[in-house]
């Protein structure tokens, strides 16, 4: 049965989003996820580091086990998530990242230790076919006004294991070691699998069956983004965040070393200042998402954001960075929340898949622009320059989400009218 037609305007809140059936279990799901993704990350960059005596170059071939999936299989597989059932899309990928863990701690008891990258790219894979198929459901199941209140809980708990994340892969592989690491790694994803079993079944569609081919539906999803002006605006924002944060990304530590002059180690205080109010942040959208438009949502997380980069860049106090950061982080929710309500709320079911696959690597591919040159920019200008640079992208992405603020309010306008 689908709870989308069974909600109603009354019991929108948080008992209502509790009540939904596949928010419940997708929200656990990601429980079990996050717990296997953050011993994964940890726990295999503890042993490269630890086998290889540091080598960077072995240390750099996580991020790229990681990301480069995010590159060739995104758009593959949301128009795949688009042509297969959810459910089962969704199962079988967690079903299959357990199997590649498991063959992954064979090999590495009686073979070479390097297939540990198998373990990652494999996972990174599956996930850009399982990820598209999660937001598919929410389309379905999930009624419009309680889908901003599921992504604010949804975005808590990523912001939950970014603090707790670390913690637990690193004590796990210091106390057991990477084969019981692996090991949990596995039961996590079959658990994650074992849980979506609860979700309502697929309903009948054609499951790969179409009448277009795999080519055909990609150019289609090209053409849908395209013929969209919310989504094309939505695009440029992607990108113009995306070169944002691959500016700083990289240079957090010198915000340290060199604006406060105080040893590496304390960029810990910042990346916990900006977890902490990630976490606070995200409940604190929950209560109150339901009566902000994503769109404006999402401008005021851009703007915290630019405001977060002209400020620490030029902060030289530590007391004053941490503070920024944890401000920083408390806003950080609303861009991920107003993103993801807005793909939901400006997509028809068919493509989800589609738009997500275009939609993301386009963030990830910005970001991973500037991430190279950032260095050399820092060399050849300051520190300061490049977070003022960074500051200045966020805010034109603020400046693509004007017409669509405007937009809605000439429609609330109207309906008011009406």
């Amino acid at each position: 049965m689908i709870e989308k037609n069974s909600s109603t305007s009354s019991n929108a809140g948080v008992g209502a989003l509790f009540r939904n059936r596949v928010i419940r279990t997708i929200l656990l799901s990601t429980l079990f996820l996050q717990i296997g993704i953050w011993v994964r990350n940890y726990s295999i960059l503890l042993f490269v580091i630890e086998q290889t005596n540091e080598d960077p170059v072995a240390v750099s071939m996580i991020s790229v086990a990681e990301f480069a999936p995010i590159f060739l299989f995104s758009f593959i597989g949301g128009t795949f998530a688009d042509r297969w059932r959810p459910k089962r899309t969704m199962v079988w990928c967690d079903v299959l990242s357990a199997v590649s863990i498991f063959v992954v701690l064979l090999t590495l008891i009686f073979g070479s230790w390097k297939v540990i990258f198998f373990a990652t790219l494999v996972s990174s894979i599956l996930s850009q076919f399982s990820q598209p198929s999660g937001m598919k459901l929410f389309k379905l199941h999930v009624s419009e006004e309680l889908i901003q209140m599921g992504m604010s809980m949804y975005q808590t708990m990523f912001a939950l294991f970014m603090i707790l994340g670390p913690i637990i892969g690193t004590l796990v592989f210091q106390h057991f070691g990477i084969q019981a690491a692996i090991g949990i790694m596995g039961v996590a994803f079959l658990l994650s699998a074992a849980v979506l079993m609860l979700l309502p079944p697929d309903r009948d569609m054609a499951d790969g069956k179409t009448n277009t081919g795999l080519l055909h539906e990609m150019k289609d999803g090209f053409r849908y983004v395209w013929n969209s002006r919310s989504l094309t605006l939505l695009g440029m924002c992607f990108a113009a965040a995306g070169l944002s944060m691959g500016l700083t990304q990289p240079l957090g530590v010198f915000l340290i070393t060199e604006r406060l002059e105080l040893p590496k180690e304390n960029l810990q205080w910042m990346m916990a200042a900006f977890g902490a109010g990630m976490i606070l942040g995200g409940g604190l959208t929950m209560t109150w998402a339901k009566k902000v438009q994503p769109q404006v949502l999402l401008a005021i997380g851009l703007a915290s954001s630019a405001l977060g980069f002209l400020f620490i860049g030029l902060s030289t106090m530590l007391w004053l960075t941490l503070t920024i950061q944890f401000l920083s982080g408390l806003f950080m929710p609303c861009i991920h929340i107003g993103i993801n309500t807005m793909i939901l709320k400006n997509t028809e079911e068919a493509f989800i898949g589609r738009v997500n696959g275009i939609l993301n690597p386009l963030f990830m591919g910005a970001m991973v622009i500037t991430m190279t040159v950032s260095g050399w920019l820092k060399e050849t200008f300051s520190l300061v320059a490049v977070y003022e640079a960074s500051a200045f992208l966020m805010a034109f992405g603020i400046l693509t989400m004007v017409p669509l603020i405007k937009k809605q309010k000439i429609e609330q306008t109207v309906r008011e009218e009406i």
